[in-house]
Formats: C-alpha cells, sequence, structure tokens
C-alpha cells in the first residue's frame, strides 16, 4: 500500500493537505471522497531511506493502544460503525504509527474485509493473540466487550512491565551514574593531585599507589569499555536469535538471585493472564497454550506449556508437566488441576494471574527499598576510597610542612 500527498477541499470549502493510504492514485481520491473532501491534487510520496519507517520493538507504546482499545469499544457502545470508529480514532488518536495503521484497516474494512482479518495484515501492530481475540468476538457479537477486556488485560501488562523496569532499572541507572563519577575522578582528579604530591617530595601511600594505577590503567585502555560493552550487547543478540542459546539465557534469568523471582512471578502473571482471557472468550485450550506460547516468549516456560499441549492431546491432565518442573510453583500445578477439574480452569488462572501480579507489585517495592541503601553503601565506599587517596598524602605533606 503506497502513501500519497493531497491538497482538497472540505465541504465548508476550507483547504485541507495531508497523507493518506491507499492501493492506487485513485484510490486515494475515493478515500478522500469518502471522508467529505473533494481532491484537487494527489500524488505519490517515493519510499526513501529517509521516510521509511524503521522501528526496534513494538512501533505502538502500550498506553496509546490501552487508550486506542477503550475508545473503540467506547464507540461501539455507543452505537457507532466499526468502520466510522476506526476512522474516526485514525484521525484522533496521538501515535502515527497506530494512525496510519487504522488507516490502512478503514480502508480494508471498506472492501470488505472483516475486522479481524484487517487486523492480521499489520503482525507488527496487532499480535496474533490479540487477532484471536477479536475474531472471537466477532463470532459471538461481543466485540465492544472483548475490546474492552482486552484493554484490561494490555493495562494490567503494561503495570506489570513498568514495575519490573522499575526495579530493574534502578539499580542500572545508579551504576552507570557511578561508574562516570569514578571514571572522572579518576582520569582527571587523581593524576592532577598526585602529580602535585611527586613535587612536593612527599611519600605516596599504598592506598594512593592503587588509585593511581586504576587511573593509569583507564587512561591506557578506556577503548578497551567501549570495546566489551559493544561485544556484551552483540552477544546478547545473538544469543537470542538461537533458540538453544536463548533457552540458556531464559534459565538464567529465572534462575537470578532475587531478579530471576520477580521475573519468574511477571512471566506467570502474564502466562495465566492471557489463558484466562482465551479461554474466557471460548477459544480451545489447544490454540490457547499456541498462542499464549508467542506471549510469554521465555523458552523454559514455552517448553513446558509445549508438553502441556502434547499431555493434554493424550488425553491426560494440562497440569502433569508443570507439576514436574521447578518453574512452577504448588500454588499454580494445584489450582489449575482444581480448574480443569471443576471445570472452571479460566476462573483459577484469573486468580492466579491476579496473585502474581500482586506479588510482582510487593516485591518490586520490597526491592528497591532494600536496593536505596545498598547501592548509597556502595558509593560512599567507592568515592570514599578514591577521596581518601588524595587525603592520606596531603595531610603528610601538610604536616611536613608544619
Amino acid at each position: 500500500m503506497a502513501q500519497f500527498s493531497y491538497v482538497a477541499r472540505d465541504r465548508q470549502g476550507n483547504k485541507k493537505t495531508g497523507l493518506i493510504q491507499a492501493d492506487t492514485k485513485q484510490g486515494a481520491r475515493i478515500r478522500l471522497r469518502e471522508r467529505g473532501l473533494r481532491a484537487l491534487s494527489v500524488e505519490q510520496k517515493k519510499e526513501t531511506i529517509w521516510n521509511k519507517d524503521i522501528y526496534i520493538g513494538s512501533p505502538v507504546k502500550l498506553e496509546d493502544f490501552v487508550v486506542y482499545l477503550r475508545q473503540f469499544s467506547t464507540l461501539l457502545k455507543a452505537g457507532v460503525t466499526i468502520v466510522d470508529a476506526t476512522r474516526i480514532l485514525s484521525e484522533q488518536t496521538e501515535s502515527k504509527v497506530l494512525k496510519k495503521t487504522l488507516s490502512q484497516v478503514e480502508m480494508n474494512l471498506r472492501e470488505g474485509n472483516s475486522l479481524s482479518s484487517s487486523f492480521q495484515k499489520h503482525p507488527k501492530v496487532f499480535n496474533r493473540f490479540f487477532i484471536n481475540m477479536v475474531h472471537a468476538g466477532e463470532v459471538s457479537g461481543s466485540l465492544d466487550e472483548t475490546l474492552e477486556e482486552m484493554a484490561g488485560y494490555f493495562e494490567k501488562q503494561h503495570q506489570t512491565r513498568q514495575k519490573v523496569k522499575s526495579a530493574l532499572s534502578y539499580p542500572i541507572i545508579v551504576g552507570i551514574i557511578a561508574v562516570i563519577v569514578v571514571i572522572f575522578l579518576l582520569v582527571a582528579i587523581v593524576p592532577a593531585f598526585v602529580s602535585m604530591i611527586v613535587k612536593s617530595g612527599g611519600d605516596i601511600p599504598v592506598i594512593t599507589l592503587f588509585v593511581l594505577t586504576m587511573s593509569d590503567w583507564m587512561s591506557s585502555y578506556w577503548y578497551l569499555f567501549i570495546l566489551l560493552l559493544i561485544l556484551f550487547i552483540l552477544g546478547i543478540y545473538l544469543i537470542r536469535q538461537n533458540s538453544e542459546s536463548k533457552y540458556y539465557l531464559d534459565y538464567l534469568l529465572l534462575k537470578i538471585p532475587v531478579f530471576g523471582k520477580i521475573y519468574k512471578k511477571s512471566i506467570l502473571a502474564r502466562m495465566t493472564r492471557t489463558l484466562s482471557s482465551l479461554l474466557t472468550n471460548s477459544v480451545s485450550i489447544l490454540r490457547a497454550i499456541t498462542l499464549t506460547e508467542k506471549i510469554v516468549e521465555n523458552q523454559v516456560i514455552v517448553k513446558v506449556l509445549q508438553e502441556c499441549k502434547t499431555t493434554l492431546e493424550q488425553g491426560r491432565s494440562m497440569s502433569e508437566p508443570m507439576m514436574k518442573h521447578w518453574a512452577f510453583p504448588p500454588l499454580v500445578t494445584q489450582m489449575i488441576s482444581i480448574g480443569e477439574q471443576t471445570g472452571a480452569l479460566d476462573q483459577m488462572l484469573t486468580r492466579i494471574a491476579e496473585f502474581y501480579e500482586s506479588e510482582v507489585d510487593t516485591a518490586t517495592d520490597q526491592l528497591k527499598t532494600l536496593i536505596e541503601p545498598l547501592m548509597i553503601v556502595f558509593l560512599a565506599v567507592v568515592v570514599g576510597v578514591i577521596v581518601l587517596s588524595i587525603m592520606v598524602p596531603m595531610l603528610e605533606i601538610f604536616k611536613n610542612v608544619g
């Protein structure tokens, strides 16, 4: 689908300019006419490296997507047609990517396609889980309720993810600041003071010699830090591209002390919340597990889910592989087993998700409370050693002068 720039007039005679998506120039004119605009000129924009959209990760922010879903649901409940609701939201959303995508979805809808099939043409914005939920809503005639439920689902996902990011980002940011401060002191401040001490003829203490050695090493081999950082990032990227190596990386992430427990709880919350939403909307259990694998992403959990599908196909319980795996606590396996026996698996999964979402909130708050004093002590020790390396010989010089 190409992009066209246009100049047009509305029904009041006001001149309008902008961009519109269409397969052909004539298609662009038809779309403008449907919007109540009379095209004066329509020109296709050539795609170059400068105007081509390049994204890293998801192109639409989760909070923008949640707002879109809630507004979409509200419009449908108010009796607005799907096509008109899509057009309205494409015009008023603040996300440029979502605006462009909804504009294309609107055109697909006008061509007679269903909403889920229109979404399916944009996998970078609408994942398979969401598309299946929309399809289920279309079939059951409860699309507005499904969209409202999806808004709540993605909102909870966003909140849990932000909590984990917040807990992990604090020590990382403080650590980076500490490294910058230490490098500045070692490279710029320490050599100047040591030079002054040497000229005065004073003795250099052991602590000062140690810090001076570190300073010389950093000044001579600073490029190694940059090289190691690049190699580390490249190594992580390459590991994640290979399914086998990614499995061991995900295994390591789950086993990291303290942080691993929080990460595992967030993964379990996401897994159970996704399964619950799919089962509530009448998606088959095997299909639900397949879609959940794409959402969870952690290969350790994915492997267990694949084993769950195998046991279900053999007529056995879904909880069997989970009971044998260390990543699934007894709470999860027992409640899933009860849910299978009572026919209320979706409700049990919802309760597990709510429990672990609450656990993530509590654990991240506790972690931040614990990390703050530890980071302060760490910074105090590092900076204190450097300050002492400067002050000790200075005091010796003052004594000799006295």
